[in-house]
């Protein structure tokens, strides 16, 4: 009996030793201690013997900073110098028409004359009636002179000259009416009347075009007008792709209300006529020089705000971004502002890093930086 209640108090005792060391979780607390030091060991242990990642070779270059002036181009058409439409001056017969639709006119040539219908008569029946007021006038003088006529005769006399030459002035302007010439030198465009018909006083005549020089017109935008002056050579551009040199002859002072740009004339020299009026035409103007970096278009890209620039690497090998200003957009290079002297741009390689990223650095040639603005573009290695 005695025996039995040894062994039931042993069994009890470790009962409660058991529990307590349950109960102070150091058990839980190795398990859990080692499965977590053992991943962060092996993770430790794999990255000392992996390799560091390769930085990405891109191809930078220092382009040279070049006096450029920008090409503005202008839509426009060509003009005549001058256009003017002939009307008849008094009613009357068409007598003579001697120009008809091309034909090249002189100054005060003849282009259309009416019948005279008695005009020519009254001009020598004013000019014979003139002849003699004259000689009564020169009479009457010298009898004034020695005393023999009065003064109130005199004056009639004088009164008399007068309207003698009034009355001929009247009737060679009347005559001069029935004749049209031309105002200035140049090309019959159009005849609206034919030779025997009545035409009324007012009535259109002929077109007169002068088409030496030829002007081209277009309009310049209100940003560019300050940048181009009269007299400055200009490129003339036709439908036909035929290319002239002319100078600017005339800018406006008044912007259009609609668009807000400025009419602009190029004078061009015309001699035969050869350039008609109303073809399609592009003016191309050069503004004043500036500063400016000279980059293929392969080498501008866009950030993540969309903003145009270029990619480039400062001394410590990361990327950055330089937004830029497209001054002029030729065949051969985009002519950009914004770019420190200096700056080293990614010429190959730009849209594969970002902004911050660290890369390798590798120079282009001398022979690479004078070819790109003809757009041979170095490869990254």
């Amino acid at each position: 009996m005695a025996k039995f209640r040894f062994h039931k108090i042993a069994a009890i005792a470790v009962l409660i030793v058991t529990g307590a060391w349950i109960l102070t979780g150091e058990f839980s607390s190795v398990g859990s201690a080692r499965q977590e030091t053992e991943p962060v060991q092996e993770a430790a242990e794999a990255e000392a013997e992996q390799p560091a990642a390769a930085l990405r070779t891109v191809t930078v270059a220092v382009p040279p900073v070049v006096e450029h002036a920008r090409t503005i181009h202008i839509s426009g058409h060509t003009q005549s110098d001058k256009r003017t439409t002939l009307a008849a001056r008094t009613s009357g017969i068409v007598a003579e028409l001697p120009v008809t639709e091309g034909t090249q006119v002189e100054e005060g040539e003849l282009i259309l004359r009416l019948e005279a219908e008695g005009k020519e008569a009254a001009v020598e029946s004013a000019r014979q009636a003139l002849a003699q007021r004259e000689a009564e006038a020169a009479a009457a003088e010298r009898l004034a002179k020695s005393g023999n006529m009065a003064s109130l005769q005199l004056d009639a006399a004088r009164a008399a000259l007068a309207s003698a030459r009034s009355a001929l002035e009247l009737a060679q302007a009347e005559l001069d009416r029935t004749v049209v010439r031309a105002p200035f030198a140049g090309v019959v465009d159009e005849v609206a009347v034919e030779k025997g018909a009545a035409v009324m006083q007012g009535a259109e005549v002929a077109t007169l075009l002068k088409l030496d020089p030829i002007l081209a017109v277009g309009e310049i935008g209100e940003h560019d007008i300050g940048t181009v002056r009269v007299g400055q050579e200009a490129e003339v551009r036709l439908v036909n792709d035929e290319r002239l040199t002319g100078k600017i002859r005339y800018i406006s002072r008044a912007a259009s209300p609609q668009t807000r740009t400025y009419r602009i004339e190029v004078a061009v020299p015309n001699p035969e006529g050869r350039i008609p009026a109303g073809m399609t035409a592009e003016i191309s103007l050069k503004a004043q020089e500036i500063e400016t970096v000279a980059l293929p278009r392969s080498v501008v890209t866009l950030n993540d705000e969309g903003q145009l620039g270029v990619r480039a690497v400062d001394d410590a090998g990361e990327v950055h971004f330089h937004p830029v200003e497209i001054v002029d957009d030729s065949p051969e290079a985009l002519y950009l502002t914004g770019i420190p002297a200096g700056t080293r741009i990614i010429v190959a390689g730009q849209d594969l890093v970002g902004e911050g990223q660290k890369v390798k650095v590798q120079m282009a040639g001398a022979e690479a930086v004078r070819e790109l603005a003809s757009g041979n573009i170095p490869r990254a290695q």
